[in-house]
């Protein structure tokens, strides 16, 4: 990958975004960082009454009266959702996406990404201390969360009501993650682990050999672009021949590329254990008037997957007769990540500056194998092996400075991130068996591939994504009275993505049938492609797809009061003008048809109000009534009229550049009791109607089913959120000291979602540039892409208040949600995530004056399978079904 600058954000020291981070730290969202404090350590008291005596005199006493309110949920003036460090310790998961999906009204769908009350990532916004994230996927803007560990994340805030000094995206809700912070005191940190999946440990697998470092995550050079190919991609000539190409400079540049390595699938009968290790360590340096402290961490995880999947398509209405395609496919994931952060924090009196790195590289080796059968070519069975690389990491600098004088507070930040994803040599074969005796071929039994008849094919492609973000902003807030602050800000971002695939079939006629029927690094050899004239032909040149640029700038502005309207009555009002101005532009790297490329251009500026009131009805009672604006972007991707094929979902997709924003109007109604330290329960009924929601829908040609985008009309959502949280001593049931110090913990959260889409008489649609009846692609009453009707969260587990020791239980349900719109009139495809069951156990010990935690986890013990299905009366189709293995795990930290 290019190495980019990480220090480039000191640049930006003069301006920021700053406060969406000054909101999570003045609410006190710093956990410690010993992840193994007990759950309830950090915290204090809710409504804790404070009297302080003070001399007045011989016979004077004057008693001052004050609250102290430390609980973040209840103590910030919006609708929040606050995972601490211990919080995320109790899950045991491994990264922060696996975290979130337990907090009241989220889901977490495919890779990472966080739908907020059942609206889809497109609707959420992603944070990191308050700046915003790149995102490394060719399909998506927003930043998958599964690409965080928990290692490096302090704590998490999901705000779920809109405030004016968020960014405008903010259609369900911002989750801004909190990296690890200044230490207290020195410590460093070991840990390390194994897991073992039902699925996948010791069973059979698919990999390839690939190079001697892929268990790193790092390519050992095996896979760059071989010298040859470099240069006819710098050539800006589709690489056929006749386009400056000889039959003879392609056979060159076919046999410069890395065979066997690449090619060559190999059957594991035994896949590895998962493993991880990771060290953390930090220190404070004191001095007057202030500290400097330093915080450090790295670690590794490589973890392996297979799936034993049923995929098949259907081109009947009513699903009926035998699946169109049908294929068994056997998928090995070997994923590794690794991550780095280093963090410097100074703290001098009242002000505070700190500067954060952080590194993080996600890779997928991949091997699969699908036999299977296509209603186009009757009477054969067809074979398909592939294999792949996929590198994302994201590096990103920051700098905050929080300056206090007395009543006046000035915010600065900036960052700069960069995220990137390459996929080099990603090979597929096809090979087809006949299943009849022909002259050439007495046994008909045999897979065959003739390259390019209609007996097989082989391909390649080389993909490059690579996407600059640069934030800023100021934020100055003023104490204009006792309780009544004001608050002005401005933001910048800007966006910049450049994204290239490259893609390759190999060619030959007339093939000898014992060449067709060699494996596939025996049929690119470079003595098959000399003897047999195979060559190579570029196909990403024939439909201008090979590559886009794409970026968005927005500059904002808003003020905002927090003021205490009367006793007990708190308002936070404002509003945020934000102009964005979004570009995509198809590259057509060949000039072979530049006039008929579409690009996109949306300038908007919008108008964005946001009002919450917060009545206490009682000490330990609230009631919050929020209304607001906001914004739903297109991505990128969606904005590219060709044909995409996502390499990692095989399937295809294609832009329209004629998509528009969408609005959104948003109201909620929230009752919160605190009725003791760290316990609550909380109920909120929320609507919200949106204008121009964007939805994918399907369609089909051939045996292929493509996916594209539009604007619905109008929708509607609405729902009711239940969370409660509640401790029960145990130290009633026995005198046994085993019992003394130890408690139930019951937390459990439920949320109803509706959403219909709105489709009436007249209603219209614009597909690349035409409009088109709204009927013919969006069903009056349909739910939203990914939304399911019922969530349900529940913890039970006990612990010890004194010292380390947890035992959790963790209940997961997601009812079925719609993954996209049936093609053509058919049923919807619906996910049906159901019910997972997990457990964690955390005790800590003490051996030779040293600390160590030990942490046990068993994940999804009832067994259950990823289905998506569609359905018509009996007839039903398994768009994609497999088993999610239980895993286990063992792993220990010992701390210095």
């Amino acid at each position: 990958m290019t190495k980019r600058p990480i220090f480039a954000s000191l640049l930006l020291l003069s301006s920021a975004l700053v406060a969406p981070a000054a909101l999570a730290q003045d609410a006190g969202t710093e956990p410690a960082t010993d992840a193994s404090a007990p759950a309830d350590e950090p915290a204090a008291p809710a409504d804790e009454e404070a009297d302080v005596s003070i001399p007045g005199g011989a016979d004077q006493e004057i008693v001052v009266t004050g609250r102290f309110t430390p609980n973040v949920v209840r103590a910030t003036p919006e609708v929040v959702s606050v995972l601490s460090s211990a919080d995320i310790a109790r899950t045991g998961e491994g990264d922060i996406s696996g975290s979130l999906q337990r907090v009241t009204g989220l889901s977490v769908v495919g890779g990472g990404f966080v739908y907020v009350r059942g609206l889809g990532d497109r609707y959420s916004l992603a944070l990191l201390n308050g700046s915003p994230l790149p995102s490394p996927e060719p399909l998506k803007r927003v930043v998958p969360l599964d690409i965080f560990p928990s290692n490096v994340i302090d704590s998490t805030l999901v705000q779920k009501s809109y405030s004016a000094n968020f960014p405008g995206e903010f259609g369900g809700g911002v989750i801004n993650l909190t990296t690890k912070a200044i230490p207290r005191e020195p410590f460093l940190t070991l840990s390390g682990g194994i897991g073992w999946d039902s699925e996948t440990t010791n069973e059979l697998g698919y990999t390839y050999y690939g190079s001697d470092t892929d268990w790193t995550g790092f390519d050992d050079g095996t896979r760059d672009v071989p010298p040859l190919l470099k240069a006819a991609f710098a050539s800006g000539k589709p690489i056929l021949e006749g386009a400056d190409f000889t039959k003879a400079d392609l056979k060159a540049i076919q046999m410069e590329l890395v065979n066997a390595e690449t090619t060559l699938l190999q059957q594991n009968n035994h896949i590895p254990v998962n493993w991880s290790a990771g060290i953390t360590g930090g220190t404070t340096i004191p001095f007057a008037n202030g500290e400097l402290g330093i915080i450090a961490t790295a670690g590794i995880s490589n973890k392996w997957r297979t799936r034993d999947t049923l995929q098949q398509t259907s081109v009947e209405q009513d699903l009926s007769g035998d699946p169109q395609t049908s294929y068994n496919r056997v998928v090995t994931d070997n994923r590794v990540v690794v991550n780095g952060l280093l963090g410097f924090g100074l703290e001098i009196g009242e002000h505070k500056l700190r500067w954060t790195n952080l590194y993080i590289r996600d890779t997928l080796k991949q091997a699969r194998l699908a036999v299977g059968t296509d209603a186009n070519q009757v009477g054969r069975d067809i074979m398909k092996q592939d294999t792949a690389w996929y590198e994302r990491q994201l590096i990103n600098t920051q700098f905050v400075g929080e300056f206090h004088f007395d009543r006046l507070k000035l915010d600065l930040r900036g960052a700069y991130a960069n995220s990137q994803r390459e996929a080099p040599y990603e090979r597929g074969f096809t090979y087809v068996r006949t299943n009849l005796p022909t002259t050439q071929d007495p046994t008909g039994d045999k897979f065959v591939n003739d390259l390019g008849g209609n007996r097989g094919d082989a391909t390649i492609a080389f993909s490059d994504l690579n996407e600059d973000l640069w934030s800023g902003g100021v934020d100055l807030s003023y104490e204009l009275a006792s309780r009544i602050t004001a608050t002005v800000g401005y933001a910048y971002s800007d966006t910049k993505r450049t994204s290239v695939r490259r893609a390759f079939q190999f060619r030959a006629s007339g093939l000898p049938v014992a060449v067709t029927q060699l494996r596939p690094d025996y049929l690119l050899s470079d003595a098959t492609i000399q003897l047999y004239d195979i060559g190579l032909i570029e196909t990403s040149a024939q439909d201008g797809t090979a590559a886009f640029d794409a970026g968005l700038r927005t500059h904002a502005g808003y003020a905002q009061v927090q003021a205490e309207l009367a006793s007990g009555i708190n308002i936070n009002a404002g509003v945020r003008y934000e102009e964005g101005k979004q570009t995509v532009v198809p590259v057509d790297l060949f000039g072979t048809g530049g006039s008929s490329i579409v690009s996109t251009n949306l300038d908007n500026n919008y108008w964005l109000p946001a009002v919450t009131l917060t009545w206490e009805v009682a000490p330990d009672m609230q009631v919050r009534l929020n209304g607001s604006k906001t914004i739903a972007r297109p991505q990128f991707r969606e904005l590219v009229a060709q044909i995409y094929q996502d390499p990692e979902s095989n399937r295809l997709f294609r832009g329209n550049p004629s998509l528009s924003d969408s609005e959104l109007w948003n109201a909620e109604l929230r009752y919160e009791w605190y009725f003791a330290k760290d316990q609550r329960f909380t109920a909120a009924g929320f609507y919200k109607s949106i204008d121009k929601p964007i939805e994918a829908y399907t369609s089909i040609s051939d045996s292929s089913i493509n996916t594209s985008y539009a604007n619905a009309p109008k929708a509607t959502l609405y729902g009711v959120e239940l969370e409660a949280q509640k401790y029960f001593a145990l130290d009633t049931l026995s005198d046994s000291p085993f019992w003394a110090s130890r408690r139930l913990v019951l937390i459990g959260n439920y949320t109803f979602t509706k959403s219909d889409i709105k489709v009436g008489a007249g209603d219209t649609t614009v597909i690349n540039g035409v409009v088109q009846d709204a009927s013919n692609y969006f069903f009056e009453g349909s739910p939203l892409t990914g939304q399911s009707d019922h969530l349900v969260n529940v913890q039970i587990g006990l612990e010890d208040q004194d010292k380390l020791s947890q035992q959790t239980l963790l209940i997961t349900y997601a009812s079925p949600r719609v993954t996209s719109r049936g093609p053509s009139g058919q049923p919807d495809l619906l996910e049906k995530p159901g019910i997972q069951l997990d457990f964690v156990a955390r005790q800590g010990l003490t051996l030779l004056n040293k600390e160590i935690e030990l942490k046990f986890e068993a994940r999804n013990l009832t067994g259950r399978k990823y289905q998506e299905v569609q359905t018509s009366g009996d007839n039903r189709i398994y768009f994609n079904r497999y088993k999610l293995g239980r895993t286990f795990s063992l792993s220990a930290s010992l701390k210095f």
